[in-house]
């Protein structure tokens, strides 16, 4: 008794793949024990390999399991234009691609769907450092630079994102 939702993959998803000018993207489905969580992981693959059918010619797709991925993210990050993983895979690759960058607090998140978008910092509220003043607010404000692209004000959203760049390189926060 699947979850009638769990075969579902938001067939916006190529488009939005196509709209940000990519033409890759990479599905982590598998566990690296094999059988573990298979109903979920095999029915990502299955609806996103039947999604990508009608993106042939226009969005390549391919897919990995996911220690391999974990591995080439770490090696040759630059390769991988967009990640669709199951919400597990999704929490630890994020986590793992964050140390790459320096940290969750530099981590933007965006969450898409076909009528909502959610946009914010991947390390949540963090309740344990709340109202000491120490926590970094670079990551929300990337997931709002995000959001701007998101909503067509993609020249607010560069300009956000160069006062981040500038600020974190010339200033040497």
């Amino acid at each position: 008794n699947r979850n009638e939702h769990a075969g579902r993959l938001p067939p916006h998803c190529p488009l939005r793949i196509r709209i940000r000018g990519r033409t890759w993207a990479q599905k982590d489905h598998r566990s690296p024990q094999g059988k573990c969580a298979q109903g979920t992981h095999g029915t990502l693959l299955e609806t996103a390999r039947e999604v990508a059918r009608d993106y042939e010619g226009r969005v390549a797709v391919d897919d990995r399991i996911v220690d391999a991925c974990a591995m080439q993210l770490v090696l040759n990050p630059w390769q991988f234009d967009m990640l669709l993983c199951t919400n597990l895979f999704g929490d630890i690759l994020s986590d793992q691609l964050a140390g790459l960058v320096g940290g969750l607090g530099l981590a933007p998140g965006a969450n898409i769907g076909a009528d909502a978008a959610l946009f914010e910092a991947v390390h949540g509220s963090a309740p344990d450092i709340a109202g000491r003043g120490i926590a970094n607010p670079i990551s929300q404000m990337l997931a709002a630079g995000l959001m701007l692209e998101h909503v067509g004000y993609g020249e607010l959203a560069q300009r956000l994102n160069l006062a981040i760049r500038q600020t974190l390189n010339e200033d040497n926060v």
